[in-house]
């Protein structure tokens, strides 16, 4: 899975010369949480986001007046307030390393920029959410299999997949897991058809079957 197929193409942005009560309007007016900044020619060159915008905006303790505040988020420029040095990532990059870089600097996104840092994208902790939950499947309809292995050997996959082939059901999704229970094979078949005595009269320790329904 790459970041260029799940990121949101073509963002809104705002200039640095831009003053940070238009930032303010264009987040509410857009449910967002952040904004890159981008000069004329389309090249990155800061991020502001909500919490910069509250950490340079007095607070309710002040003795100021709501159109002296107003007065001040006027005057007060993106280029005052905003992050220069962002992290971003290519498109072309793998959504595992996205999701390493946003866990790694604790951040909430990635601006994604071509080889002249022009910005053609961002990418979110939201929308990797996404693609992990519909890399597993979860939102689809079917059944949810989940298979204890004791001891990992060559051919394992190749007879779990026989046996659902052979009862003419199709897998949709398919993850494996290494934990402190060993090695769990989740799979995800499209149809309610439960072959899970099948499963076991082969060998295998059926720990976990849940019907999916489609949920968004």
């Amino acid at each position: 899975m790459y970041v260029k197929d799940n990121m949101v193409s073509s963002p809104i942005t705002i200039g640095p010369d831009k003053s940070v009560s238009e930032a303010v309007d264009l987040m509410s007016e857009n449910h967002l949480h952040r904004l890159p900044v981008v000069d004329a020619q389309g090249k990155l060159v800061g991020l502001v986001t909500e919490s910069v915008v509250t950490s340079n905006t007095p607070n309710n303790a002040t003795s100021l007046s709501v159109f002296e505040v107003n007065y001040l988020l006027n005057k007060l420029t993106i280029a005052d307030i905003m992050i220069r040095e962002v992290i971003t990532i290519g498109k072309e990059a793998l959504l595992e390393e996205a999701a390493t870089l946003l866990r790694k600097h604790d951040i909430g996104c990635l601006p994604v920029v071509d080889e002249d840092n022009k910005l053609i994208g961002i990418i979110t902790h939201n929308d990797i959410f996404t693609a992990f939950i519909d890399l597993l499947g979860y939102n689809h309809n079917g059944i949810r299999y989940v298979i204890s292995i004791p001891e990992d050997h060559p051919g394992i996959m190749e007879d779990i997949c026989r046996i659902f082939k052979q009862n003419d059901i199709s897998i949709s999704n398919l993850a494996v897991y290494n934990n402190s229970r060993g090695i769990e094979v989740v799979v995800i078949v499209n149809g309610y058809k439960d072959i899970s005595e099948q499963l076991k009269d082969a060998g295998y320790k059926v720990t976990g079957v849940l019907k999916l329904h489609e949920k968004y």
